[in-house]
């Protein structure tokens, strides 16, 4: 029996102080390399954003995740915060709050005299509209970014910052449609992508909107029997070219953020239709230890919470054992946690 398919593997403690409350910038990084492939053990290092560009070489491809995180929580008179996933319908949206006290059919009260009911229970629920008008130009008006719990609980403060305008959406956001950042592109800005093309490395980029998946806790005892909710994703012609010259040419395929290795994992393993375009479609793809990786070497990305489906990804892309050493090693030191966090960097070998 596999015990790295066992969640209780995937838990560790960490003191709150060390989660991040606002971006890290500049970001400590913490480096994972492999150094002997035969034994698969692999080195860790701590070095500054700046010096990660010797981690790169000329002919490498990096990509990045343009997608933009719209405005979706709202919070009500009651105390209530609910966060609007999907729409459904003119009138419906899937949704998350809590709704343990509340029965089928009660109504709830938004601001600006806009009514729901609730019509279906469990994760995500379903309100559907009674009264007034739910769409972009409500959003932007009562609307607020959807930022982790853990990061409220650190601040004491359920609602965002006015700073969380800038610090939980990427430089280069373009396409709407995301619940939640690719936060490993926060470290980044523009001109630093610049730099790194500077280098010789090729960046290109892709779309995926990060859905409820990101949301949504593993409550099963084995990873085996956790379903993943399916997120869209789009991948340019360009985009797609420049992996597959990479791959061919064996330079490493860099993915910035988790967000970025499932697109490509994804399209890697055939989920997803094509034409002259691009590729495009969903993808419910759930990573963890015993995948074999076909295009992603290299991946920068935030530490990730316990007993996540990130942090399975990340034991997937290096091993349980070198994840565990790594993040108790990154704790020692005090590095800042999750989405505002500090980044790590890790390297695989091309065989």
């Amino acid at each position: 029996m596999n015990k790295n398919l066992d969640l209780n593997q995937y838990d560790f403690s960490y003191p709150e102080d060390l989660v991040g409350i606002r971006v890290q910038k500049p970001c400590r990084v913490m480096c994972v390399t492999e150094e002997d492939p035969l034994v698969n053990k692999w080195g860790i290092k701590e070095h500054s954003q700046q010096e990660i560009l010797s981690f790169f070489k000329p002919g490498d491809v990096l990509v990045v995740n343009e997608t933009k995180v719209e405005k979706r929580r709202v919070f009500l008179e009651n105390g209530l915060e609910i966060l609007f996933i999907n729409q459904l319908s003119s009138s419906r949206w899937e949704v998350l709050f809590s709704a343990k006290k509340m029965k089928l059919e009660d109504e709830i009260l938004f601001p600006n005299d806009v009514r729901m009911k609730l019509v279906q229970k469990g994760l995500p629920q379903i309100l559907e509209l009674i009264e007034g008008q739910v769409d972009e130009n409500y959003f932007q008006n009562y609307g607020q970014m959807a930022l982790p719990p853990y990061i409220q609980k650190a601040r004491k403060l359920r609602e965002t910052q006015s700073e969380d305008e800038t610090w939980y959406q990427t430089e280069w956001a373009k396409n709407s449609g995301s619940s939640a950042a690719p936060t490993a592109s926060l470290h980044f800005s523009k001109s630093e992508l610049k730099k790194i093309e500077e280098f010789g490395v090729t960046v290109v980029k892709l779309t995926l909107h990060v859905g409820l998946g990101t949301f949504l806790p593993i409550k099963s005892e084995k990873l085996t029997d956790h379903k993943m909710h399916a997120e869209s994703v789009y991948i340019s012609k360009k985009t797609l070219e420049a992996i597959k010259k990479a791959k061919l040419n064996k330079a490493h395929i860099w993915a910035l953020g988790s967000t970025v290795l499932r697109a490509l994992e994804s399209y890697a393993n055939g989920m997803f239709d094509e034409d002259e375009k691009g590729a495009s479609g969903t993808t419910d793809i759930f990573i963890y230890p015993g995948y074999s990786f076909k295009w992603v070497t290299g991946l920068l990305t935030n530490f990730h919470q316990p007993q996540s489906t990130l942090l399975a990804m990340i034991a997937a892309f290096s091993s349980l054992e070198n994840v565990k050493e790594a993040y108790s090693w990154a704790i020692e030191r005090k590095f800042k946690l999750f989405s505002y966090g500090d980044l790590t960097l890790w390297k695989k070998k091309i065989k």
